[in-house]
């Protein structure tokens, strides 16, 4: 398997990376994160760089861009700490509208790639845990079209977005695959309740309850109660994206600590020389070496057409990167000393960053189950 990436990737990943060095440095990140009514002018510039359509193909308006371009982007935005809630709409919400044939949802498409249109994934429930089967939510059959009912927890920056793509049950058992439909609802539709909140990352989510809310029939995405496999492929692409992230935030968090070492002395000279602590930054750079490779398994099997496969490759991935993320956050705030945990040091916020990646879409020991099942 080729690993190299082309002229066109590399030219992407470089014009990212000037741009979140220039625009959006760790005095940047704070601000956005204390501060959401500063993100939309972000937003502009993320569909000005042709960013939020990269994965929309080029006859919807888009880059066509596939797992890979996505991978390099999110390694980007997790070196930058990004706030804005690009997975939600760029990657998971393209994946669910790009096959639909209907007008209204490419016009969608093109709505998200000029930036003039948010979505956000309402699929888990208080009581789901990581269980995209276990939904409670109902949708019955209401005049010309539906009735949702239920509630969604920790919806990713719900409370900014324009749509949500609602999970909900048409039939079948409260933790049946069969019989879980998409609904694409927006949010300014009555009986929609939504309450936003922070998150200890500098993101935003929102718990969201459903009331009798009304929706046409146009609103299904795809075949009714055949919203599972659907669902799961498009999470499973927010894994990866995910996965691309925490690479990028371990290897700043692996360069900040680097460059510590080599400024911070101690008996006269730089505690970089003090062979424990080598063994150490030598242990956090294998980490990282581990989880960037992981990270590329889990783009490169994204699409294959074997979903034992591509599942797999996700769930290996998740793990591995959320044990290797642990590790390299507890080493870059134990080699900072007392620094690493305050306020005005990045250390902590990537670290934080970290550790909500690992409970984003299953943790590591709901993964290492998983994997195990899928054997």
């Amino acid at each position: 398997m080729d690993f190299e990436y082309s002229d066109e990737q590399r030219m992407l990943a470089d014009s990212i990376s000037r741009w979140l060095e220039a625009d959006y440095r760790f005095e940047d990140f704070r601000r956005f994160a204390a501060d959401p009514e500063l993100l939309p002018a972000n937003w502009s510039r993320l569909a000005d760089l042709g960013l939020l359509g990269l994965g929309i193909a080029e006859a919807d308006g888009g880059l066509g861009g596939g797992a890979v371009e996505t991978l390099l982007v999110m390694q980007a935005f997790g070196r930058a700490l990004v706030v804005d809630p690009y997975i939600g709409t760029a990657v998971i919400a393209v994946a669910l509208l790009s096959g639909e044939a209907g007008g209204r949802h490419r016009e969608m498409l093109g709505q998200i790639a000029a930036g003039s249109r948010r979505v956000a994934l309402a699929a888990l429930e208080p009581d789901s845990r990581y269980d995209l089967a276990r939904i409670a939510t109902v949708a019955t059959a209401s005049g010309q079209g539906f009735s949702l009912s239920g509630s969604k927890a920790v919806v990713m920056h719900g409370d900014s977005a324009d749509d949500l793509i609602v999970a909900a049950r048409t039939s079948g058992a409260v933790d049946a695959t069969a019989g879980i439909s998409l609904f694409l609802v927006g949010t300014a539709t009555p009986g929609v309740d939504i309450r936003g909140f922070p998150t200890i990352d500098g993101q935003r989510a929102a718990e969201i309850e459903l009331h009798e809310v009304q929706v046409p029939r146009d609103a299904l995405l795809g075949a009714l109660g055949g919203g599972f496999a659907p669902l799961e492929w498009a999470v499973d692409r927010a894994i990866a994206a995910l996965c691309a992230e925490a690479v990028g935030s371990m290897e700043k968090l692996l360069e900040l600590t680097a460059e510590h070492l080599r400024s911070r002395k101690q008996f006269g000279q730089p505690i970089g020389r003090f062979q424990a602590l080598q063994h150490r930054i030598a242990d956090m750079a294998v980490a990282v070496e581990q989880s960037r490779s992981m990270a590329l398994l889990a783009a490169a099997k994204i699409d294959a057409p074997d979903r034992i496969e591509r599942r797999r490759a996700i769930s290996a991935a998740k793990a591995m990167i959320g044990r290797s993320g642990r590790f390299v956050g507890q080493q870059a705030v134990q080699l900072h000393g007392g620094m690493g945990m305050t306020d005005e040091m990045p250390i902590g916020y990537y670290f934080k960053r970290l550790t909500c990646i690992d409970m984003s879409w299953g943790n590591v020991e709901h993964h290492v189950a998983l994997y195990g099942d899928l054997t």
